[in-house]
């Protein structure tokens, strides 16, 4: 069983990790120069970034769920900060000060 320490290191490498993706989400689409803008365009009505992704057949309504969700992937990665997309992983609880009587702080 992995100690607290070693869940929080492990939670700060994950968090780097998340810092280093969501830079590369910055850099790809966060300039917004005329290719991004086309690029980010086009996803949004493929991904159906303001309508519902329903569909009355299960197979195709999965489909549009999963398309949804790449653009959902973009967007948080672009407007939320790297510890809140952290947080979207249940992570958050791992890095905080350590209380007294944690065990391994």
């Amino acid at each position: 069983m992995p100690t607290i320490a070693e869940l929080r290191q492990q939670a700060y490498k994950t968090l780097d990790f998340i810092r280093f993706r969501k830079r590369n989400y910055i850099l790809t689409f966060g300039k917004l120069s005329p290719a991004a803008q086309g690029v980010l365009r086009d996803l949004a009505k493929f991904c159906r970034a303001d309508r519902t992704t329903f569909h009355s057949d299960p197979r195709v309504h999965a489909a549009l769920e999963g398309r949804r969700e790449v653009w959902l992937r973009i967007t948080q990665h672009l407007h939320l900060s790297s510890e809140e997309l952290f947080a979207l992983l249940g992570g958050a609880t791992l890095i905080r000060e350590p209380e007294d009587g944690d065990e391994d702080a």
